[in-house]
């Protein structure tokens, strides 16, 4: 079942306009979030940061646009799938809904809501073989828009291409400073010694809902610091450690990148520390 503005309809029979400025012109915003044993983890990080972007795109967010409202749409919409499993991926969608050309008749949104089932409800961490590289072939700004959530996001499309044509399981994005900013599909977080680094915002990186609460876990550790600052390629090799992050898989740790290998025990340790804050949430 697909929610479309707060009608709940079937897969089949959910359409969008052709003239959807969302699928014209990228104007869109959007949030990917885990619902787990019927709880949306980091409903209000994911609330605020779509706000955010809103704001930013200069979208009219409505009067009814609470929390509140965005909690029920997302639950009447899993409850929908009447699904015994515990987890689902749920992507709420905001476009701009006006005609227009570039520039749009109005500044009024409408959503769609869609939902998958997931295996896993708790985060597991996964110590398969992971492979990198860095894709070169384009590059992204370092400038606000590339922190959001938007339908722009061909470069990671042609890079998941990539990875796949190569035989990698990810690939890590550059700005045009040729900074290591983030993963086709997270943040990214590299580990030498007790420093746990991840690039900052203004790199051009997505403010991530997982990045956000793993920066707040390594910052109540003693024995680990928290550092934001850009990344070079050089680092990649010095690191002990390196891995990737999001609200679907939480933290999957890389085993190599081109001729080196990382460990995984920082991983470890913040995963556990991960589940029990949701836990005692």
């Amino acid at each position: 079942m697909v929610n479309v503005n707060g009608s709940m309809m079937a897969n089949n029979e959910a359409v969008i306009s052709v003239f959807n400025r969302g699928f014209n012109y990228g104007d869109s915003v959007f949030e990917t979030l885990k619902v787990s044993y019927d709880k949306i983890l980091f409903l209000e990080d994911h609330y605020f940061r779509l706000m955010a972007s809103m704001r930013i795109l200069r979208m009219e967010i409505p009067m009814n646009f609470t929390l509140e409202y965005i909690e029920d749409q997302i639950m009447q919409t899993v409850h929908a799938q009447h699904s015994s499993n515990n987890a689902h991926r749920v992507k709420i969608a905001v476009f701009r809904d006006s005609k227009g050309l570039y520039l749009p008749n109005n500044n009024n949104i409408g959503f769609i809501i869609t939902n998958s089932i997931l295996n896993q409800s708790n985060y597991n961490l996964s110590t398969n073989p992971y492979t990198i590289d860095i894709y070169k072939d384009h590059f992204l700004a370092a400038d606000l828009l590339s922190t959001l959530k938007s339908n722009n996001r061909i470069i990671n499309t042609i890079g998941s291409i990539y990875a796949k044509e190569n035989n990698l399981n990810n690939c890590l994005l550059l700005n045009t400073e040729k900074h290591v900013i983030e993963a086709l599909n997270g943040n990214l977080f590299v580990v030498n010694k007790n420093i746990i680094k991840t690039p900052p915002l203004n790199d051009g990186c997505i403010k991530g809902v997982m990045r956000k609460q793993l920066i707040d876990i390594i910052n109540a550790m003693s024995n680990y610091e928290i550092e934001e600052g850009s990344i070079s390629t050089f680092e990649l090799q010095k690191a002990d450690e390196i891995f990737v992050t999001n609200v679907i898989l939480g933290i999957q740790p890389v085993s190599s990148y081109r001729k080196k290998t990382y460990t995984c025990n920082v991983s470890k340790i913040l995963i556990e520390k991960l589940n029990l804050r949701l836990r005692l949430s």
